[in-house]
């Protein structure tokens, strides 16, 4: 890893096990790149709060020194933010600690280089604001982590692995050296010991030390729900079905983030066709959003379904709730005589486990769009419960990360999908001939509308 790093490669992927040493070789080479070449450099971990405790104030217990003075020592800096977590070299380059969950605070800077450290626990979505910036000046991007199920960093690892302009390392405890067997076997004892249940600690142990991508996520509350989908092909191509409305469900959030799935109910199936995430937003921001993504890919919206606290909820606008809100750019936008971004209503309020209920069994009629979701179906199988370690037990309660966002959205989904396909308009392809629609009907679709009607039909004699 060192020497490659020191090489013309400009993409690095460590997945090494816990306690392997991915942070220090990684500071270290931010240090040696800082003089190399002059410019701004930043080490992110997947939250701004973990920063301080996890780098800045850390001490490392083999040498009794904080982290980043052995890797920035005093003879090379300038001065030391000790607030704002950066330190200026004596050649002008700048180095500081970032949050990839504030990634739309980064954009617009120039760094040359940047390291996403515990990557498997980022929002992937920061490096794809992040990336292009690197592409137009030649800059250069590190990766470490541990593995947490096959997520991006599983599809990143497969790629790295293929890749002549990445540099991809996969180091498990029995190749380091860092550990004796013994040491690695009493670990083991210990985890079953401490939690009571040997299945979910083995997954531990395989996870943090074998660098297994299988280990089942401990807590994991959709896990079975996502991969039986994913075995039976759920996560594919799905194109926009033209004729069907496309509706959506939220979870809002301003300092928090907002997700959004959009899906067409189908008949029998539930087709997620695209999805978006983002924070620090306004409602204005959300509703161009919806507008671009209708006026771009020719959709025809049906019903946006809120989360229930959206009704009293302020966010901005001289007090109006965010239903308000979005009520008034639905009238800013009737502007445009050929496009329609949709009605808007509540999600009812049901509690958090009969919605997850609901949600899983809506996995089962699902089918999500590969190119547009895989990143936000993470999230869903990543969504989980906390183990106490007291009580041996997880919470009743999911936990509030990353992935909540998501989740929340899905489960608001699949509450309101139901309701969504009882009052959709389903527009015939002789419809849209009659409207002019005439370029976007092919016979295949015609030939479907013709059986979909038959099967109508027969449904409607039994």
């Amino acid at each position: 890893m060192w020497n490659a790093l020191g090489s013309d490669i400009k993409r690095f992927l460590a997945v090494w096990h816990r306690r392997a040493g991915k942070d220090d070789v990684m500071m270290h080479h931010n240090a040696c790149s800082a003089f190399e070449r002059v410019g701004n450099y930043w080490y992110c971990l997947p939250e701004y709060n973990q920063c301080r405790k996890a780098i800045w104030d850390a001490i490392n217990p083999h040498s009794g020194k904080k982290r980043v003075e052995e890797a920035f020592p005093e003879e090379i800096c300038a001065n030391v933010n000790n607030q704002e977590m950066k330190i200026t070299f004596k050649n002008g380059s700048m180095w500081q600690l970032m949050g990839s969950d504030n990634y739309n605070s980064l954009v617009g800077s120039p760094p040359i280089g940047i390291t996403f450290s515990e990557y498997a626990l980022s929002n992937p979505t920061s490096w794809g604001y992040l990336r292009p910036i690197l592409l137009e000046n030649g800059g250069w991007a590190s990766f470490n982590t541990t593995p947490r199920g096959k997520n991006h960093v599983y599809r990143m690892a497969n790629m790295a692995e293929d890749s002549d302009e990445w540099f991809y390392q996969r180091l498990t405890a029995d190749e380091t050296g860092v550990f004796t067997p013994e040491q690695l076997d009493a670990e083991l004892q210990e985890l079953i010991a401490e939690h009571g249940d040997e299945a979910y600690a083995r997954a531990l142990w395989m996870q943090e030390y074998w660098c297994s991508f299988d280990a089942a996520l401990p807590g994991s509350i959709w896990g079975s729900a996502t991969a039986n989908l994913v075995k039976r092909g759920g996560l594919r191509t799905v194109p926009y079905t033209p004729g069907y409305p496309v509706h959506s469900a939220w979870d809002l959030g301003r300092d928090d983030f907002t997700s959004v799935w959009f899906y067409q109910a189908i008949e029998g199936e539930l087709n997620v066709i695209d999805c978006h995430e983002d924070n620090f937003k306004e409602i204005e921001d959300y509703a161009k959003v919806l507008y671009e993504k209708g006026r771009d890919r020719k959709l025809r919206y049906g019903k946006h379904w809120l989360p229930h606290d959206a009704k009293p909820t302020r966010m901005g606008m001289g007090g109006k709730s965010i239903l308000q809100q979005f009520m008034d750019q639905k009238e800013e936008y009737k502007l445009d005589k050929n496009f329609d971004i949709g009605q808007f209503d509540i999600c009812p309020n049901f509690s958090t486990q009969d919605g997850i209920q609901a949600a899983r069994k809506t996995f089962h009629i699902a089918n999500f769009d590969k190119r547009y979701c895989e990143d936000q179906f993470d999230h869903l199988k990543s969504y989980h419960r906390k183990r106490d370690d007291d009580t041996k037990m997880f919470s009743k309660e999911p936990v509030h990360d990353m992935h909540s966002h998501a989740a929340d959205a899905w489960r608001y989904l699949s509450l309101t999908w139901k309701m969504s396909k009882q009052t959709q308009i389903i527009i015939s392809d002789e419809e849209k001939l009659v409207m002019g629609s005439v370029s976007a009907i092919t016979f295949g679709e015609i030939k479907k509308e013709h059986f979909r009607k038959m099967r109508m039909a027969r449904n409607n004699r039994l």
